[in-house]
């Protein structure tokens, strides 16, 4: 597992090649299988492979989507919000998962923020992607995770440029 962290990076650049079907349901099943609150399981996932949709996704917000419209895979990391109170923090893991398995497959994948973010000055990014997708106003977007093959490398991020000031023992000083 440390070695998927050390290599993993943000990637926003993917081949055109697509994500073989078994591939696909890889990842599907880490998304099922990510731990939840009290094991409520309150996410949601919606798979798109569709050329058009995924062009209108890389829209969903002012900044930092753009690069959804050239990956093959675009998972929208959702959620019932009457089912649980910390349904951010459940889909911020099955999120992770996702990435995480996606790097083990030898895929790329890189997070755009939803949830808090602006599509322009009358609708949210969350509120876009809902309409986009035909969700129904209780399922919440998080985020919208790209996958695809890579089409860029990223070395590692070094040892030495991590930042150990940020862990305490016991206390905070």
């Amino acid at each position: 597992m440390i070695e998927l962290l050390r290599k993993r990076r943000s990637i926003r650049k993917f081949t055109p090649e697509k994500i073989d079907p078994a591939q696909r349901d890889i990842l599907t099943e880490a998304a099922l299988r990510a731990p939840s609150s009290r094991g409520i399981n309150p996410w949601e996932f919606i798979l798109v492979d569709d050329t058009k949709t995924l062009l209108s996704l890389s829209r969903a917000k002012q900044h930092g989507s753009e690069f959804l419209k050239n990956a093959p895979l675009v998972i929208a990391v959702c959620a019932d919000s009457t089912k649980s109170d910390v349904w951010i923090e459940d889909c911020s893991i099955a999120a992770i998962i996702i990435q995480l398995t996606a790097q083990s497959l030898g895929l790329g994948s890189c997070w755009a923020q939803i949830r808090n973010r602006r599509h322009d000055n009358e609708k949210s990014a969350e509120v876009f992607v809902q309409e986009l997708l035909g969700l129904p106003e209780h399922i919440k977007v998080e985020s919208l995770l790209g996958i695809g093959h890579p089409d860029e490398k990223k070395k590692p991020v070094s040892a030495d440029k991590l930042h150990y000031e940020k862990i305490k023992t016991n206390q905070w000083q």
